[in-house]
């Protein structure tokens, strides 16, 4: 009895210890979705397949592979400017992605201590933009911030560094400052809604290349992201290539039936049914 009782307890002591010791280790915290990484090559190779894609013939795509509603964003995010000549507002291309928190940091400096000098230790030491050695040709910047603040994270002038480095275009569930520069700038921009504030006490960085969630739709890194007039998009990396193939087969179609239209009209045809 007494060899029972001893045994019934070795087995409670490990059972014991090999759940407190996960439990310790997932007190530290744990990212449960794994982050992958593509080459240059498989980005350029699968942006490739979305040339010339709307976000209609997208959405239609993951419709026919079984996503009928997945990763539709929120229409309240919007484009900043739109160029129905050039279609230029328009974005293709593979998420790089940051997501910035409520900071509970002070908001001012302290007693004697010069605002620039604090303002620049806050966006260098708690509100950097860590994302922009990923940024290469064909990134979105995807930025999931504080949406119930006026926060201003991006503007005219880092946006364009984003551009310079390779970025096609940003999108966030936020907002941004300096949005009539950034409409002249021709930096393509989905947003909520307009800002003004500076980062330094009101956000830091919670994350780089990690998922987030912006307007209700999961985006994970690699993931393809495609906006236009009509909204935003988000493709899962995994079924990318296969709602390609199925949106371009929606394209043409949609081509040829607008250009026998254009045809019969005696318009002249435009790059959309060419």
């Amino acid at each position: 009895m007494k060899k029972l009782a001893l045994t019934f307890t070795l087995v409670i002591s490990i059972s014991f210890l090999s759940v407190a010791q996960p439990a310790e280790e997932i007190r530290k915290g744990k990212n449960l979705i794994e982050t992958r990484i593509y080459s240059d090559g498989e980005d350029a190779a699968l942006l490739k397949l979305y040339e010339g894609l709307r976000v209609a013939d997208v959405s239609d795509g993951m419709d026919m592979v079984g996503l009928p509603g997945v990763g539709l964003v929120n229409p309240e995010i919007h484009p900043d400017w739109v160029d129905t000549e050039n279609m230029a507002h328009v974005i293709r291309g593979i998420a790089v992605t940051a997501r910035y928190v409520p900071t509970q940091r002070p908001a001012l400096p302290k007693p004697g201590e010069d605002f620039s000098q604090w303002e620049g230790n806050f966006y260098n030491t708690y509100s950097p933009e860590t994302f922009t050695p990923l940024i290469r040709p064909g990134s979105v910047v995807v930025i999931d911030d504080v949406e119930d603040r006026d926060i201003g994270s991006i503007g005219s002038n880092n946006i364009l560094n984003w551009y310079r480095l390779g970025a096609v275009g940003v999108v966030t569930d936020a907002s941004s400052r300096d949005t009539d520069e950034i409409a002249l700038e021709k930096v393509p921009l989905y947003l909520r809604k307009k800002g003004r504030g500076i980062r330094p006490g009101r956000n830091e960085l919670e994350s780089v290349n990690r998922p987030v969630d912006i307007g209700g739709v999961l985006v994970c890194p690699g993931d393809v992201v495609v906006a236009d007039g009509d909204g935003v998009v988000v493709v899962p990396r995994k079924v990318a290539k296969e709602v390609a193939e199925k949106a371009q087969k929606v394209l043409e179609n949609d081509k040829a039936g607008r250009r026998g239209l254009y045809e019969s009209l005696g318009r002249s045809l435009d790059k959309t049914v060419k």
